[in-house]
Order: structure tokens, then sequence, then C-alpha cells
């Protein structure tokens, strides 16, 4: 598998879990996830991941940072893997 996907997925999981993470210590009322490194990991490739917890989580969805943020970060990620795609067709493919 390209270390590239391999990274992506990774980061989305990460995204995800830490997404359902903070919410459940929100409810719980515990020692809550920065915002800050919600926010980092979206940017560094886990913004689909961020986006679907703060979905499937009904969390941070009145945040306008999140709200308006991390669908504008996956719309980045989107276009960059787009080109990259444009430019190597072989981006998916294994051995490359």
């Amino acid at each position: 598998m390209n270390g590239f996907v391999l990274y992506l997925i990774i980061m989305n999981a990460l995204g995800f879990l830490l997404m359902r993470e903070d919410k459940q210590r929100a409810v719980e009322k515990r020692y809550r996830i920065p915002e800050s490194t919600l926010l980092l990991i979206s940017a560094l490739g886990g913004s689909l991941g961020g986006y679907l917890g703060m979905r499937v989580c009904h969390h941070k969805t009145r945040r306008l940072k999140f709200r308006w943020g991390l669908p504008a970060l996956l719309l980045i990620h989107a276009a960059l893997i787009a080109v990259m795609l444009l430019r190597d067709g072989s981006f998916f493919l294994p051995g490359t």
C-alpha cells in the first residue's frame, strides 16, 4: 500500500477518534482535548475523519472554525489529492 494512503488512513482515523473522545469527555465533564489539537490533526490530513467525527458525534458543530474550517480543509485536501492523481496516475497503484 502506498505510504501516503496509509498516512491518510491513520490521520483520518485519529481525527475521528479524537473528536469522538472529546465529545465523550465533554459529556462526562472531564479534561478536554484542546481545539488546537483537533484542528492540527485535521490540517495534517485528517480533515475527513474530523468532519465525520463532528457530524456523527454532533460535536463542535456550533464553532465556526469547525463548522467552516473542517469542510474547507477537506476541500483543500481533496483538491491536492486530485492534483496528485492528475500529475501521476499511479498514485493509488501498488508498488508506486
